[in-house]
């Protein structure tokens, strides 16, 4: 009787599963340069200039998502080359510590420039 708990994953579906994340990550690459020029763009405009301090909170908030989105393709490539359902478990487990840390401290920081933002857009105010 064969050992079910070690289920192997086949080469050649981690081989088609390592193309299709490579294929997300040039499309999802393609959308973060879209998005970048849009907000530079904006920025640059009289509405945009206006918001000089929460400039820097879009680019900071930009900056997260590339890098959240490059450590969930990073897990993608990983999984698709995982040899079994015990690494695939391992990986995610780590990977689902590693964001909720990120994440906090993301949050923290993104909250602290949204309060140097405000702080400024209210100085201006009474000045």
């Amino acid at each position: 009787m064969a050992d079910k708990s070690s289920f192997e994953i086949p080469p050649e579906l981690r081989d088609l599963a390592e193309k299709n994340v490579e294929q997300a990550r040039a499309a999802y690459g393609h959308f973060m340069d879209f998005l970048t020029q849009a907000v530079s763009a904006w920025a640059g405009s009289p509405a945009g200039s206006e918001m000089g301090g929460f400039r820097a909170v879009q680019e900071k908030a930009i900056a997260f998502a590339k890098e959240n989105a490059e450590r969930s393709f990073a897990l993608a490539s990983d999984l698709a080359r995982a040899k079994d359902v015990q690494e695939v478990i391992t990986l995610q487990s780590r990977f689902v510590q590693t964001q909720m840390q990120t994440f906090g401290i993301q949050a923290q920081q993104i909250s602290w420039l949204m309060a140097d933002a405000m702080r400024d857009m209210q100085s201006k105010a009474k000045g």
